[in-house]
């Protein structure tokens, strides 16, 4: 933590918690500084969210962890932000679902690279993949088409949170089963999504972990019918009608029941 204390009782602690987090990964290589603006953004969508987990977010998670249980080769992709903002937790949710932890950069440098997979285990991971780069997602340019061919490469269930639109794209392209983390319904992330969670990460990912720990000792059958029983449109249509009325985003809430998703 940075010299400066924020005390518990302010009203946006939480916010500001993440938003140091995020400048202090800068200091540290970790995070790069178009980071901060990503950051900024996202910190914006969760204000209009009233910074909670909304029903439709919540159902989303329990769906992703039935989909990471269910999974023969799951993999958490993990960028600068993600390590900054909850490096711990990602190590946790890797743990609860037998996971493959990958880094994946667009800013990517060899430096930046080991600093990420360094922090990670330093918070508890055993094994972090992205730094071997033998595999290649088809269709991207730059930088974060470079995947471990044995981790992203052959994975059939991502996480990727914080996502880049185009390499959500690709992903889905390869067949994979995307788990997105995004706090804008209306990206192309979230609308790409197999499963998109409209959440902060920092509560996204830990309830992922919850709903897996819950739903271990769950049959196979239970688990594919939570899968799919699930709707991505449905989910994404709740979570624009929580930023438009400021309520939960159920069906019937405020006035807003007929608002398009983009």
């Amino acid at each position: 933590m940075s010299d400066i204390e924020i005390p518990e009782s302010h009203p946006r602690y939480q916010s500001l918690l993440t938003r140091h987090r995020i400048e202090e990964g800068v200091d540290k290589g970790i995070t790069s500084r178009q980071g901060l603006i990503a950051q900024g953004r996202g910190e914006a969508f969760d204000y209009l969210l009233g910074e909670r987990t909304i029903p439709s977010a919540d159902d989303a998670a329990r769906v992703a962890a039935a989909h990471l249980l269910l999974a023969d080769h799951p993999v958490i992709s993990v960028n600068g932000n993600v390590a900054a903002l909850c490096p711990e937790e990602i190590v946790e949710l890797a743990d609860a679902v037998d996971a493959d932890i990958e880094v994946n950069l667009f800013n990517r440098t060899d430096e930046r690279m080991r600093a990420i997979v360094d922090h990670l285990r330093e918070h508890g991971a055993d094994e972090v993949k992205g730094l071997t780069a033998d595999g290649r997602i088809p269709g991207i340019d730059h930088e974060r088409a470079k995947v471990d061919a044995d981790g992203i490469g052959t994975a059939d269930v991502v996480v990727v949170p914080l996502e880049d639109g185009d390499r959500a794209e690709a992903l889905g392209a390869m067949d994979k089963v995307e788990i997105v983390v995004d706090l804008n319904p209306m990206s192309r992330s979230a609308q790409v999504a197999t499963v998109p969670i409209v959440d902060n990460i920092v509560r996204a990912v830990p309830n992922i972990t919850a709903h897996a720990r819950d739903l271990k000792d769950v049959s196979r059958d239970e688990l594919e019918a939570i899968v799919t029983g699930f709707d991505a449109a449905a989910a994404l249509d709740a979570a624009e009608r929580a930023i438009r009325s400021g309520s939960d985003g159920d069906a019937g809430d405020g006035d807003d029941t007929d608002a398009d998703t983009n």
